[in-house]
């Protein structure tokens, strides 16, 4: 008995490499839209993608960002600047995408613009510090699909939306998790209504990375702005040493991250060129080893472990 299972494990595992190693045709003529290409997982996939052939079209939020970009890629790579959270910058980068791909539609869009900060304690936020996280993150992630869609579904192309492994567990207040969180319901509903015209949706969920979103010295100076807003009782509440104490562990944060972000741009460049790509990627063994079988555990389990892994307030029971 164990014997028919073992085989029948194996096999599906031959069929599953044997499918995912398929390789859309004519990649040379595929255009691909990037969001967020200044710096980190943007900027790698485009040089990643155009050394491969392919058309990229890199959204930058700054001209400094598009600049270096130019230089380290071919002619072949274009350049617009995008801000997500602007309407009108949507809607000016996307008829400039629909000039350049004219009736052979959109390939590849992959959602990528993100921010982290503000993240802390959700007490010592307001809600302008959740909203400027959400717009950058889900609700940008959001307008912008809904506007490259047409192009998109012309072509039958695909959609892949950048996530997080904080996606699946919430390890800290402020609008990050919520709007990783969202990106996730967003991309789930995208993927079944746009599978009637053969458009597919994936979704990216790294582990901790070293760029801007995991930086020791962006982290410590977010929380010390929020500590510094808050007002005398919270400072009270929580406690100089428990400030301290995260100021602590953020410094060495951005050491203990993983350096290689090719294994996140390699998730991304697969689901842009395998014809068989997975609805989910996981990248780093941190997301696949501790953090993906934390999301599945017991509630109570998955607290415990974050509870007594995490800082105490001074005053708390």
């Amino acid at each position: 008995m164990w014997l028919y299972l073992v085989a029948l494990v194996g096999l599906w595992n031959l069929l599953r490499l044997f499918r995912e190693r398929q390789v859309v045709s004519h990649l040379q003529d595929k255009y691909v839209f990037i969001t967020g290409c200044d710096s980190g997982f943007g900027n790698l996939l485009a040089r990643q993608l155009d050394r491969r052939g392919m058309r990229v079209l890199a959204a930058c939020l700054t001209e400094k960002g598009a600049e270096q970009l130019r230089s380290k890629t071919s002619d072949r790579l274009e350049t617009v600047i995008l801000d997500v959270t602007k309407t009108e910058s949507i809607v000016s980068a996307t008829q400039w995408v629909k000039e350049r791909v004219g009736n052979r539609g959109l390939w590849g869009l992959v959602n990528n613009a993100g921010i982290a900060i503000p993240s802390g304690p959700s007490e010592w936020m307001n809600k302008q510090d959740f909203a400027r996280v959400l717009d950058v993150n889900l609700l940008g992630t959001i307008e912008v699909t809904l506007n490259m869609l047409p192009l998109v579904r012309k072509a039958r192309g695909r959609v892949v939306n950048v996530s997080s492994i904080v996606g699946r567990v919430s390890f800290v207040g402020g609008g990050y998790c919520i709007s990783k969180y969202g990106v996730e319901a967003f991309s789930d509903s995208l993927r079944r209504e746009l599978s009637y015209f053969g458009v597919k949706v994936a979704i990216i969920e790294p582990g901790f990375f070293q760029t801007d979103v995991t930086n020791s010295a962006i982290l410590s100076s977010n929380i010390q702005m929020l500590w510094d807003q808050t007002s005398p009782e919270i400072r009270e509440t929580y406690g100089e040493k428990y400030l301290a104490s995260n100021l602590k562990s953020l410094n060495g944060l951005h050491q203990i991250c993983n350096k290689d972000l090719s294994l996140v741009t390699d998730c991304m460049e697969h689901a842009l060129t395998s014809c068989h790509p997975r609805t989910r990627y996981s990248a780093g063994w941190d997301a696949k080893l501790f953090y993906l079988p934390l999301s599945y555990m017991p509630t109570f389990i998955t607290d415990t472990l974050i509870y007594w892994a995490s800082q105490k307030p001074e005053k708390a029971l």
